[in-house]
């Protein structure tokens, strides 16, 4: 059973279902078998598992395949039961798995990266694979002749991915902190725009193709929802996270977003609820409040014979303040703050009781959390991480029971 990680009073929770244990080195990403009780595993031991449930309750590995470089990443397409699995010396691998989940073939391998792949979205419209690397650069593949179609290369390693099948767009995170959507074509492809938000290097990417919205996790600990189909430049801060945030997922039929963090924290985020933008920060060379120099404005210092102060920010009006304005803190979840912040005194006296009701609730995991698949028609998780283990949770106290509907992921 999942312990939370705050002390507010919650009944519901993630239900620990099954522990799988066995990996002799990090396990990089697990996924739920739809339709079936299974997860397939791939692992910086280089090998891939398929695990099945037995009449025991216990998972043992029906397929235990080792390949020649560390397991980085996968992407798994259950209609076809084609596999495409990351290596950490940049080649992506294809196997087709049996019907029975007992047999699993090598079907091509391609030289996609000359370093680590750190991301892969495999596509059945298009017949193409596209990942990201250490190499710095986004290639896609066609999977029907083996050859390069186009690369595209950044200035810092591109981190993480996403891919919207429909219209051929694909969103790269990268270590900059920044995300890049490109519009791929056949040997071609053209930048549409660069997303610049988080201060600290993209661990994970989250596309809603339905609402069109993008979710973006950074070591800043913070996640960015950004309103692609809205095209009003519309930004969602969420913060409650106090490490790296790794994994995310997005739940359409209850508006929630699943996040997970390197120190083991889950989050559930309400977003069918109306929230606010946070305000940019302004720049001032003196307290917006008490009109106090900061301690760089000589001239002003000079001229009222005063110390100069350190410049903070009101999280509510994002006027730049002075420590003596701003020693107040509050939670202000509408805002995406789920934890005290600073606020100005003014904004402090504005915020009522209400105004500081959680919009997410936050558990523990108990392990390292790298990666993370959910199967909403079943309500259920897996997550993985450095600590070897592998960890299937029953998430439908947390996520509502809009989960019986059928929903099956793509």
């Amino acid at each position: 059973m999942a312990a939370e990680i705050h002390s507010r009073p919650q009944t519901a929770r993630p239900v620990l279902l099954n522990k799988i244990e066995g990996h002799s080195d990090a396990v990089n990403a697990a996924v739920l078998i739809p339709k079936e009780d299974g997860v397939i595993t791939v692992s910086e031991d280089r090998t891939i598992r398929v695990w099945l449930k037995r009449d025991s309750g216990q998972y043992w590995p029906s397929i235990y395949h080792t390949v020649s470089s560390p397991c980085s990443c996968m992407s798994y397409h259950h209609d076809s039961r084609r596999i495409f699995i990351g290596q950490d010396n940049g080649a992506v691998v294809e196997f087709l798995i049996s019907e029975d989940f007992n047999k699993m073939n090598h079907v091509k391998t391609y030289p996609a990266h000359q370093n680590r792949v750190s991301g892969m979205v495999f596509s059945l419209e298009s017949e193409w694979v596209v990942s990201t690397g250490h190499d710095k650069s986004v290639s896609w593949m066609c999977t029907q002749s083996g050859s390069m179609l186009g690369r595209h290369y950044f200035t810092s390693w591109a981190s993480c991915l996403q891919y919207d099948h429909e219209t051929q767009h694909a969103f790269i995170g990268d270590y900059s902190g920044q995300i890049t959507l490109l519009k791929l074509e056949k040997q071609t492809y053209s930048t549409i725009t660069t997303l610049k938000g988080h201060e600290g290097s993209i661990g994970t990417l989250w596309w809603d193709p339905v609402q069109r919205l993008l979710f973006s996790g950074a070591s800043d600990h913070s996640i960015i929802m950004w309103d692609i189909g809205g095209r009003k430049g519309r930004t969602l801060l969420l913060q409650g996270h106090h490490e790296r945030v790794q994994a995310l997922r997005y739940l359409q039929f209850t508006r929630q977003l699943l996040s997970c963090s390197a120190d083991g924290g889950i989050a559930v985020w309400n977003m069918d609820t109306q929230r606010e933008e946070a305000p940019q920060w302004l720049d001032s060379d003196s307290c917006q409040k008490c009109e106090q120099p900061f301690f760089w404005n000589i001239k002003q210092m000079w001229d009222t014979k005063t110390l100069g102060l350190r410049q903070h920010h009101c999280r509510k009006c994002g006027k730049a303040v002075c420590g003596k304005c701003s020693s107040k803190r509050s939670t202000f979840p509408i805002m995406g703050f789920e934890f005290p912040v600073r606020v100005c005194d003014a904004c402090f006296d504005t915020i009522k009781e209400e105004d500081r009701t959680p919009l997410a609730t936050f558990h523990e995991g108990k392990h390292n959390i790298a990666h993370m698949d959910m199967d909403p028609s079943r309500g259920l998780m897996v997550t993985c991480g450095s600590d070897r283990i592998v960890k299937i949770w029953d998430m439908t106290q947390v996520v509502g029971s809009s989960l019986a509907t059928g929903f099956s992921p793509r």
